[in-house]
């Protein structure tokens, strides 16, 4: 054998491979298990469900628990609040006020084709007494963005709500 027919057959010996390697990965991609994102977007419209039921109890550290650790949220009128800690700040000062009162109903719901971001939509009704002591009714949407966790649960990452006008 020559130096040029070894060259050769070096070259086709590295392009069969070359092949395989692709071939192989093509396959083991269409054989990934897909992801059933209509299931994904009812669970988390359950999960905002519950959320919203938790913020019937009036607990900040049950509304809290929803949130991931380095979630942002954003309230309405008031800064950004940079972590679970500080979103459970946002819920606690409006909880303080003993005739406040918020739920939420998701309207949309959906999940990534990989299944790991998901969002809920919806609007918000909440109540309290204004300073003047009469009763104030405010409604308003929201959007929150949902992350699938190292364990497999769902935390909100990005949660912002607006009144409607008035």
């Amino acid at each position: 054998m020559n130096r040029c027919s070894s060259i050769t057959t070096l070259l086709r010996m590295d392009a069969s491979a070359a092949a395989i390697g692709v071939a192989a990965l093509l396959l083991s991609a269409s054989c990934a298990p897909a992801v059933d994102t209509d299931a994904l977007a009812r669970t988390l419209t359950h999960l905002d469900d519950a959320w919203s039921k938790a913020a019937a109890t009036r607990n900040a550290d049950s509304v809290a628990s929803f949130y991931a650790v380095d979630a942002t949220a954003y309230p309405p009128s008031a800064p950004i609040a940079v972590g679970q800690a500080a979103a459970r700040e946002v819920w606690a000062a409006g909880f303080a006020d003993s005739t406040y009162a918020i739920s939420w109903t998701t309207v949309h719901a959906g999940v990534s084709k990989g299944g790991d971001l998901g969002y809920t939509a919806g609007t918000y009704q909440e109540s309290y007494r204004g300073s003047d002591g009469n009763p104030v009714t405010v409604q308003g949407k929201y959007l929150c963005v949902w992350a699938r966790q190292a364990d497999g649960s769902w935390k909100a990452t990005n949660d912002m709500w607006n009144a409607d006008s008035r």
